[in-house]
């Protein structure tokens, strides 16, 4: 089965002064290990980028870079997007596609926002969604725990397990 591993706005401009750091690093480590076991086995992981409200003004645009915590990988795939599902008007589904990903494992920031709505863009577009436990934020707990509660989870020794096959 071929995965694909979304990281949502994992950027300066949501992160900062928004969420505790601890918290930050605690998902950030839980992302990078899974990110680098797909890597190593074959499987796609995928950067998502929210531009909406990015201009041309230098200071601008570095908000919304990438927090450095998060490992980027040069064979990563990148998509930009403007709406709270990242398969909207967007080349998700087709890059998706094109690797013949059938599980999307989602993470990144925020759970009741934009980690949700790609969640159900994924049912819509008949992928096999989860989210990774611990690899998700909000400055809100309860919606990481009402993500957890409602929604398919999956943990990382699951997914080494899975890829080891």
């Amino acid at each position: 089965m071929r995965i694909g591993f979304l990281i949502i706005d994992m950027q300066k401009i949501f992160l900062q002064d928004q969420v505790e750091k601890k918290m930050v690093d605690q998902a950030c480590e839980y992302i990078n290990y899974v990110a680098y076991s797909l890597r190593s086995n074959g499987h796609l992981v995928v950067h998502i980028q929210d531009i909406e409200g990015m201009d041309n003004q230098e200071a601008n645009i570095d908000l919304y870079n990438f927090i450095s915590e998060i490992q980027i990988d040069e064979g990563d795939a990148v998509i930009k997007k403007e709406y709270s599902n990242a398969f909207w008007k967007t080349d998700l589904e087709q890059l998706l596609q094109n690797h013949e990903v059938e599980l999307v494992i989602i993470s990144g920031f925020a759970a009741e926002h934009c980690v949700l709505f790609t969640y159900n863009g994924a049912i819509e577009r008949g992928f096999k969604p989860v989210i990774l436990q611990k690899g998700i934020l909000s400055t809100h707990f309860d919606a990481i725990t009402s993500t957890y509660r409602d929604r398919n989870l999956i943990s990382y020794p699951v997914i080494d397990s899975l890829v080891s096959n």
